[in-house]
């Protein structure tokens, strides 16, 4: 996994600090997001996704320690990093942090290089991981994981029927490409086995059913594609 394929937010009451920071790892490589206070923060990540999160621990609405705790309880976050990032200092503060699931804390101040420096090693390992995880291919809100046979909506595990997983599977190979309902068909069924069109059909209101609508579209008297 490439630095640019990262995706990093940064939660801080501070903007100069943000700014700072932000274009830092921006010229890094890294995509950055940021958010002024927990509950932004929160409400952001949930969509964006964070690889690494950078928390100050000091904001308004919800500090940086009730953040790590919230996202450590959410599973589309558990294999996300967290560092602290802050000036308040103290020994059961650090500890705290840790024991609350994060993977580092770096106090402020701290000069440009050397806050790289830490970013990069701690992402290190998160890239090593994510390639090492080739089976799992991230759409948006949708994961799916062809070698363990797993899709997940918003970290939540979702349950499919073989057919409905094998429809899936085709219809993201090649996301905007539109399928027949005869190339779908001969592709998850077999060309040997005799069924009609509608069955297709019923798998697909099955499947949306299950993941939502908005990744499936249907072009009628063509076929279906899959959108993200």
């Amino acid at each position: 996994m490439k630095k640019a394929d990262l995706k990093v937010m940064i939660v801080d009451d501070e903007p100069d600090i943000l700014e700072f920071l932000s274009f830092a790892l921006a010229r890094e490589g890294y995509q950055v997001e940021t958010a002024a206070d927990g509950m932004e923060a929160y409400s952001i990540a949930l969509k964006y996704q964070p690889h690494l999160f950078i928390l100050d621990i000091m904001m308004p609405q919800m500090d940086g320690v009730e953040l790590c705790a919230k996202l450590r309880e959410h599973e589309l976050f558990q294999d996300s990093l967290i560092a602290f990032l802050t000036a308040k200092s103290g020994d059961d503060t650090e500890v705290e942090a840790l024991d609350m699931g994060a993977d580092d804390y770096i106090h402020k101040p701290i000069k440009p290089k050397v806050f790289v420096s830490r970013i990069n090693a701690l992402t290190r390992r998160l890239r090593k991981k994510k390639t090492n995880d080739a089976g799992a291919k991230n759409f948006g809100r949708l994961i799916i994981n062809h070698e363990k046979f797993e899709v997940k909506l918003d970290g939540v595990a979702i349950a499919l029927a073989r057919k409905e997983f094998e429809l899936l599977r085709l219809l993201t190979t090649k996301p905007g490409k539109v399928f027949s309902r005869q190339e779908i068909l001969n592709k998850v069924w077999g060309v040997d086995v005799i069924v009609v069109d509608r069955t297709v059909d019923v798998h697909v209101r099955k499947l949306r059913g299950k993941i939502g609508s908005e990744f499936i579209k249907t072009l009628k008297g063509v076929g279906y594609k899959f959108t993200f």
